[in-house]
């Protein structure tokens, strides 16, 4: 997604909204099956990024925490601390935490849910208390 803003000869300037290149960063260190260089992520994303904004993304990400490093050759292959179901669950969490009403968060949150998505929050939510909803002891 890039974000609105409108240069001085009234054309879009281009530059993506703030946490895409994070998000496209993780999506592509998310998909790979071993860490990956910058060079290797540079590869893996859309566009023409230049080789250092994909260095600082790669170094703003390990110094958030989230992605661990290791050496290859004269630089580092990376690759993301947690896998993205939980990343994104901490997300989820970390915004829960921030309501200050948390019923109507996780109320509306609910009532948002496509039949199917519903049905799977039920069933996940049987599980979690240790079986199948509608079982008793």
């Amino acid at each position: 997604m890039r974000d609105g803003k409108i240069d001085e000869t009234g054309e879009a300037s281009g530059r993506r909204a703030r946490g895409e290149l994070e998000s496209g960063v993780l999506a592509a260190l998310w998909a790979a099956s071993e860490p990956l260089t910058a060079r290797r992520v540079q590869e893996r994303l859309p566009g023409d990024l230049a080789y250092t904004t994909v260095l600082t993304i790669l170094s703003r990400l390990h110094d958030k925490g989230m992605l661990v490093r290791q050496r290859a050759g004269r630089g580092y292959a990376y690759s993301p601390v947690r896998d993205e179901a939980s990343d994104t669950a901490q997300r989820m969490h970390t915004l829960l935490e921030r309501g200050s009403d948390r019923e109507a968060v996780l109320s509306r949150f609910v009532s948002e849910l496509s039949a199917e998505d519903e049905q799977l929050l039920q069933r996940l939510l049987g599980e979690h208390d240790g079986g199948p909803v509608g079982e008793g002891p």
